[in-house]
């Protein structure tokens, strides 16, 4: 049951057996439905969430009534707002799930009881922020600096375990586009050869 998130904390640290079994004793397992929303504007994050199987997205609504999506996640990844997490703010941002999913979580009293018996595990969260913060740098140079069909090639080589699973909306929406401009893209390279 707890295999797959033990092998992800072990490659940012080595854990023993006992520490591992605190850590999974703290996690609790929660079944989200399809479209169930796990977080709405407004209210305060109480969750990190490792995605065991399924794939949720985090967006936010704006002024025209649009749904940006900030970002998807699948197996292996960890879904959170961090700041309303932290520092126990009202979130900005939606999480919910694009497909039926199975995830941990650990709140924040939790979280704080594992650093506290466990330090070591302050490594394995400060890495996988760190690489939570390159991800979305990375993802406003993409998105600031390409065209969109280059947007939208990127997407489907960095991510096609996720392209083949979300909504055409949904991937729109994630790169900035109209459904309908995304679709004119997809017609283009169709009837192109080169790519």
């Amino acid at each position: 049951m707890f295999s797959a998130i033990n092998a992800s904390v072990n490659r940012c640290g080595r854990f023993t057996a006992d520490e591992l079994d605190l850590f999974n004793s703290l996690l609790v397992p929660k079944t989200v439905r399809k479209r169930q929303v796990l977080l709405r504007e407004g209210e305060i994050c109480d969750f990190e969430a490792y995605i065991v199987r399924g794939c949720l997205r985090t967006y936010y609504i704006d002024e025209s009534g649009s749904e940006v999506i900030l970002q998807f996640a699948v197996e292996d990844w960890w879904v959170s707002d961090v700041c309303s997490f932290h520092e126990r703010t009202p979130s900005q941002l939606y999480i919910d799930a694009v497909e039926d999913s199975e995830l941990f979580t650990l709140n924040p009293e939790r979280k704080e009881r594992l650093l506290a018996a466990v330090p070591q595990f302050e490594r394995v969260f400060r890495l996988m922020l760190q690489r939570h913060v390159g991800a979305l740098e990375q993802r406003l140079i993409r998105t600031m600096a390409k065209p969109a069909e280059a947007r939208y090639l990127d997407f489907i080589r960095r991510y096609p375990q996720i392209a083949a699973r979300v909504p055409q909306q949904d991937i729109a929406a994630y790169l900035g586009m109209t459904p309908e401009f995304l679709s004119k893209i997809r017609r283009r390279l169709a009837q192109r050869k080169d790519w």
